[in-house]
């Protein structure tokens, strides 16, 4: 059975969790609290050594980053899809997800807030914050004005399950992140 090592609030995670029940897969949700501090523990590092959810652990086989774990998932269960098949919103769905994952996600991480906050106050985290994430929402805006449709990238169906798409996948946690955390006026 594939193992999930997760947080409840981490982005990352969840749009791993979104993947597996997507694709209808059965997992063990194995809880890291990352404000406790679980992340560092030697037996959580032994699983992933840099400290970090998601993780997956697939009998003897261990990844980590949700964007592997994604793409491994969608290698090993391509059933239902969570990328289309044309190539052009495939490169999207792409593009879409790395603006997520480098441009929006690591200015929400709970390291870099902490870090910010330390060196430079807690309203200038949140300005900080804000003014970031804000501008990679607008980027993202931009790219996807002519393929977004029901989802991200369009209306597709795949077999019997409406799939989400891989930028779909990384939008719902960060939205839900930027408005919840940092009071993102969207």
């Amino acid at each position: 059975m594939l193992k999930l090592f997760s947080y409840w609030r981490s982005s990352c995670s969840h749009r791993v969790r979104i993947g597996l029940n997507l694709k209808g897969l059965e997992y063990e949700y194995k809880a890291v609290n990352l404000v406790k501090g679980e992340q560092f523990s030697p037996d959580f590092l032994k699983i992933n050594p840099i400290g970090y959810v998601p993780a997956l652990v697939d009998g003897d086989f261990v990844v980590s980053d949700s964007f592997a774990i994604l793409m491994y998932l969608e290698e090993k269960y391509p059933q239902p899809p969570l990328l289309p098949s044309d190539l052009k919103r495939k490169a999207i769905n792409y593009q879409a997800a790395n603006i997520v994952s480098s441009s929006i996600q690591p200015l929400q991480n709970l390291a870099v807030v902490k870090y910010i906050e330390e060196k430079a106050g807690a309203d200038e985290r949140d300005i900080w914050a804000k003014t970031h994430i804000g501008k990679g929402f607008a980027a993202l805006e931009k790219l996807l004005k002519d393929y977004a449709g029901k989802y991200a990238t369009g209306d597709e169906v795949f077999l019997y399950y409406i799939c989400y798409l891989q930028a779909d996948l990384y939008l719902a946690p960060q939205l839900y992140a930027a408005v919840n955390r940092f009071n993102l006026d969207m």
